[in-house]
């Protein structure tokens, strides 16, 4: 059984179909490496939430699949994970444009670890931390 990097790297490659909520909220995966993910994102119009910027639900998802990754990265063969708790910050609205989410694990641990994030815009502005 490989690895989930391996799996991860050929999602990246194109070798392999990307999980299908990347193709419905239209992320992809543009750097992997053990502990760190970046996933870029373009915000448009069907991301919008009623007052015109981009739903927080949806700069939680970017951010989550980026830790998401960063995280199995690291796993052995075999080895699983799932998400016990996430808090994300927003800190400027966004309407639409391209953002980058940058997961790095903080702390990596036989049962818990940790992991965080930062989304910035094309500008580099913080956005969001998760």
């Amino acid at each position: 059984m490989p690895k989930a990097i391996d799996m991860i790297r050929k999602i990246q490659a194109g070798e392999a179909p990307p999980p299908p909520v990347a193709t419905l909220i239209g992320f992809t995966l543009t750097e992997v490496a053990p502990g760190r993910a970046v996933v870029a994102f373009e915000a448009g119009l069907r991301h919008a939430n009623p007052m015109g910027t981009v739903h927080g639900g949806v700069l939680c998802d970017v951010a989550d699949a980026a830790m998401g990754i960063a995280y199995a990265a690291t796993l052995d063969e075999g080895e699983s994970f799932t998400t016990l708790e996430l808090k994300i910050n927003f800190l400027k609205p966004v309407r639409t444009g391209p953002l980058v989410a940058t997961g790095r694990v903080v702390k990596g641990g036989r049962s818990v670890g940790l992991v965080e994030c930062d989304v910035v815009d094309d500008k580099e502005r913080l956005v969001a931390r998760a």
